[in-house]
């Protein structure tokens, strides 16, 4: 590949005219294009007018579910099979818009994710690298649980497999989401704007449970993040040894102090808020949710500023599928806003977040080695990082999905 510029996420730098080759779907080498021929049969991508920057990453996704809307019920009303197939075009979308790796943080029907991702991994269908969790841990009735319908209503078993009522039924469900193919564990530590019955501020899980989901998953080699958005449930979940805390909204000194200490991730979705009051007030979605949604909004963005002030690793999730699926380099102006350079945010979506996930010998960077995920946009991130929103070429594992348009 011939890349006019390259974005070296590893020294913050730019350079100029470089060759970068492939084989086997992983990089070989990077050099400058004036510097070797090219190998005798090679295959050119001449990506010579764009820049060229490591495969994104979102580390919030919801891929393998239907779309956030007014109706709270909406799971009830499609199969399984339909929803794992929606998320064949969510997949799609996202590739497309330069995502190469998601981590996928939870859907309603239970394993959806894990098979989303092994079609993915086998060639079935286009999509990005995924992390998936299986189901959501969570209390009756609490954020990650279906709200809203009548209490004598049943709801299928899927769709809440990971309801638990004790620290010995957390570490059950934790066990048999491994053994099924989840790759880290989601837990949900407080509230939740978009579920109704829910108060945003409240712990849910106790930190006895969320101390049994780590110590559990730890057992298997594997991680715990929690949705928190109260300060005492993001302590919990930080004393319990979590290693990300997603969204953060209402984040206070100490937990912002403990999160640093301890080297606790944040996964905030700064921008998620402006969609959710647009769509939300057009569309229609419940009052509750939107009263919850203007609560956190502007605190949510300017704790993450405070966050990033204070040295808290920082890793971009947008919690894409609440917002359209493919939209999700959106957040990057709303991060720069909110305190961080270009290159900063940019970082957060790629070698971060895979050092977040422990991926970062694999994606991440554009290094020998390292998977041949790479994509291109029109003039420098660096001084416009909103030409990350119009993403013109997309290569994951050596193999083209987007190839750039010629006049």
């Amino acid at each position: 590949m011939r890349a006019g510029s390259l974005l070296d996420i590893v020294n913050e730098r730019l350079l100029s005219d470089q060759m970068i080759t492939i084989q086997g779907g992983r990089i070989l080498a990077v050099q400058p294009w004036s510097a070797a021929a090219v190998p005798e049969n090679a295959t050119v991508h001449d990506w010579s007018a764009w820049t060229v920057l490591p495969g994104l990453m979102d580390m919030h996704t919801h891929l393998a579910d239907s779309a956030q809307s007014a109706n709270v019920l909406a799971p009830l009303e499609m199969t399984a099979a339909q929803s794992v197939l929606q998320g064949v075009a969510h997949a799609e979308r996202t590739l497309l818009a330069g995502f190469t790796t998601v981590r996928d943080v939870g859907v309603w029907r239970a394993f959806n994710d894990v098979a989303l991702r092994d079609a993915i991994d086998g060639g079935i269908v286009p999509g990005p690298r995924m992390a998936v969790v299986g189901a959501y841990i969570t209390v009756p009735g609490g954020a990650g649980d279906i709200t809203g319908q009548a209490f004598d209503v049943a709801v299928p078993a899927d769709l809440r497999f990971g309801v638990v009522r004790s620290p010995d039924e957390v570490r059950e469900r934790v066990r048999t989401l491994i053994q099924n193919g989840a790759t880290f564990i989601k837990t949900l530590a407080t509230g939740a704007v978009l579920t109704t019955g829910t108060q945003i501020g409240a712990q849910e899980l106790s930190e006895e449970e969320l101390r049994a989901a780590v110590a559990e998953a730890a057992q298997y080699g594997v991680y715990v993040t929690a949705h928190a958005h109260g300060a005492e449930g993001i302590k919990a979940a930080v004393r319990a040894g979590v290693r990300s805390i997603e969204h953060g909204s209402l984040l206070d000194a100490e937990s912002i102090e403990l999160m640093r200490e301890r080297g606790t991730w944040l996964v905030a979705d700064i921008y998620n808020a402006e969609y959710i009051d647009r769509a939300g007030r057009l569309e229609g979605w419940p009052a509750e949710m939107l009263a919850k949604n203007d609560a956190t909004a502007d605190v949510q963005r300017e704790n993450f500023r405070k966050a990033h002030a204070a040295g808290v690793r920082l890793a971009y999730g947008t919690d894409s599928g609440v917002y359209p699926h493919g939209d999700n380099a959106l957040q990057f102006a709303w991060m720069v806003r909110y305190g961080m350079t270009p290159m900063q945010a940019i970082r957060a979506a790629t070698l971060s977040a895979a050092e977040m996930l422990g991926w970062e010998e694999q994606v991440g960077s554009i290094g020998p080695g390292k998977w041949a995920d790479l994509v291109a946009v029109p003039g420098n991130p660096l001084e416009d990082i909103t030409v990350l929103e119009t993403v013109v070429a997309v290569m994951k594992g050596g193999s083209v999905y987007l190839e750039p348009a010629r006049n």
